[in-house]
């Protein structure tokens, strides 16, 4: 697939993915204050999905959801791996660590793209690998300074939850994928979400709607329709039209939002070892925006056979 990085569509999509993404942790954090992780979870992605089908049925008909069943086991394969396991999982740690420094964790993920795309024989750029490496080196920092504050059960927790959203990023571009994308992130969703509302109840969690606060309602809501609707429809469409190391910067502008949003929202100190921190994760989105920018993305190998593929997302 040949991608256009100039494209405004490109940088429109990406920023909506900065931007919103990194405050969906604060949302999260407000969610789960009284409605069970994976519960309100699951109520996010499949109310999301619901919605978006409707959307897409009204604009584009039925034609839009036909797809071979190996392209729906691929869409819901990155469903689980990326929503159930990746974003339920941050929403667990959240009970344990601040908003922000779980932000600062999920930053982790484009250092496994790497692993991955060099396992994939995809090599990347020098410069992308200093990027991720400069990158990364900002958001250590940015997390010594506020890892008091965060639990180690919080901190496993995000870590998995950063490798489970990294192989589903990765493999979402190699495996039979549905043609409409928005229809591709219906079933993701629907998947995913379903996912968390079983585990959820599994695991015995249980929605008392009498204590569930406005404030948990509105958080959901927001999660529901600018963090699901929009930024990750946003996300899928750029995994399809950019270059893979592009969108995968999301995860160190993220961090920076989330910072801005505790320190305005919950009057978190922002020390100068964070400014120092953010500055470094600028410079690092720098080296890959600009890296990228010149370089095509290679085609993605076909399947070599129902229900395998090549490894490869972010």
């Amino acid at each position: 697939m040949r991608t256009n990085t100039h494209d405004i569509r490109v940088w429109a999509a990406l920023a909506v993915v900065y931007v919103i993404w990194g405050s969906t942790y604060l949302a999260i954090m407000i969610a789960i204050e009284t409605i069970p992780p994976f519960i309100s979870g699951g109520m996010r992605f499949v109310t999301a999905a619901l919605v978006l089908g409707a959307v897409v049925l009204a604009l584009k008909g039925r034609r839009a959801f036909r797809m071979t069943r190996r392209e729906f086991l691929g869409a819901a394969l990155v469903g689980v791996l990326l929503l159930t396991a990746g974003n339920g999982m941050v929403a667990v740690a959240e009970q344990y660590i601040t908003s922000g420094l779980a932000a600062l964790l999920v930053a982790s993920v484009p250092l496994w793209l790497v692993v991955f795309r060099v396992l994939a024989r995809d090599r990347p750029h020098l410069l992308t690998v200093a990027g991720v490496l400069v990158g990364f080196c900002g958001v250590a920092g940015l997390s010594l300074d506020g890892g008091g504050s965060g639990g180690g059960v919080g901190i496993v927790i995000l870590l998995a939850a950063s490798l489970s959203w990294s192989v589903g990023s990765f493999l979402s571009g190699r495996v039979p994928m549905p043609k409409d994308q928005f229809a591709a992130s219906s079933v993701e969703m629907i998947v995913g979400g379903a996912g968390m509302l079983v585990i959820g109840l599994t695991a015995g969690e249980r929605l008392h709607v009498a204590e569930v606060t406005a404030a948990s309602w509105l958080a959901v809501a927001y999660l529901v329709v600018a963090g699901s609707l929009v930024g990750f429809t946003s996300y899928t469409w750029l995994l399809g039209n950019a270059p893979i190391s592009l969108v995968s910067t999301y995860a160190y502008v993220n961090p920076v939002v989330a910072v801005l949003l505790g320190f305005v929202v919950l009057h978190e100190a922002v020390t100068a070892q964070m400014l120092a921190g953010g500055l470094v994760i600028i410079v690092g989105v720098a080296l890959v925006v600009s890296t990228e920018r010149h370089r095509k993305r290679p085609e993605a190998p076909p399947a070599a056979e129902p229900g395998a593929a090549e490894l490869s997302r972010s």
